[in-house]
């Protein structure tokens, strides 16, 4: 039988189920492939906030995602919550040992405000992780850090793409969601051009996890041989459904529905 689309997601964990590990392991499984793991970090958290955060070995973390790739293998590889320079670093040799696409989340600071990236560690992730990149999923905040570059519009979305992409990226997907406005627009951008992604914000605070499953839902497209730019508007339109379907759970930033297209079909 052909493959469901196999992705090493190298990330950490959240106990609320959100976000991290958990978030891209459903949202896989919802889309049709298959999720396997190297944790990098298990964090205390739920609606309300991340309350501590505990790093793994990095000489752990390595034989986790080396385990998988022996044995089962992996058409794509996912990157998320990192943590430090060191795990950085280890990462970046794991996915020169594997040769595989890699979809670069640069998780940096929590839906709550929690940092979850080393400031130190900035600089090694614009060196040796952007460059890896067959696809770079920073938000405003991630982009601005990243650049330098003040983004407060479209255009700046934009701009700081575009440094991203001269930084090694194969393609950047800029995200939107931090901007002001009626309207969220997300780019994407490639060597080739750059395509639009934009629908009317949705007024809710059930958005938890959002760009881990956008992240998750491009990396599982991929594996699964679709082109970036379809891979990208099913991940997008899969987020959009998640949030408007959100179970409401929580009394912070809740958890979006990450298992609605298995609606109906069991």
């Amino acid at each position: 039988m052909p493959s469901p689309g196999r992705v090493l997601i190298i990330a950490g964990s959240d106990s609320g189920g959100g976000a991290g590990v958990q978030a891209d392991i459903k949202t896989v499984t919802a889309l049709g492939g298959y999720a396997a793991t190297a944790i990098t970090a298990i964090t205390v958290q739920n609606t309300r906030g991340v309350s501590a955060a505990y790093p793994l070995p990095t000489d752990l973390i390595a034989a986790q995602a080396r385990a998988v790739l022996e044995d089962i293998g992996a058409d794509v590889i996912k990157t998320g919550m990192l943590g430090d320079v060191e795990v950085v670093e280890q990462v970046a040799r794991l996915l020169d040992e594997a040769a595989r696409p890699v979809v670069i989340d640069p998780v940096m600071i929590a839906k709550g405000g929690a940092r979850l990236l080393a400031d130190e560690a900035l600089s090694s992730v614009l060196s040796l992780l952007v460059p890896r990149a067959a696809l770079l999923t920073p938000n405003a905040p991630e982009a601005e850090a990243l650049t330098g570059v003040t983004v407060e519009s479209a255009d700046d979305l934009r701009r700081a793409g575009e440094i991203l992409l001269a930084a090694g990226a194969g393609a950047v997907l800029m995200k939107g969601g931090h901007l002001p406005g009626p309207r969220v627009v997300d780019l994407l951008i490639t060597p080739y051009g750059e395509t639009a992604f934009e629908g009317e914000r949705i007024d809710t605070r059930h958005t938890h996890g959002t760009g881990c499953t956008l992240a998750s839902a491009c990396a599982v497209g991929l594996a699964q041989r679709m082109s970036l730019e379809a891979a990208v508007a099913r991940a997008w339109d899969y987020v959009h459904q998640a949030i408007l379907q959100a179970p409401g759970l929580g009394g912070g930033n809740g958890p979006i529905d990450h298992g609605w297209p298995l609606r109906g079909r069991l």
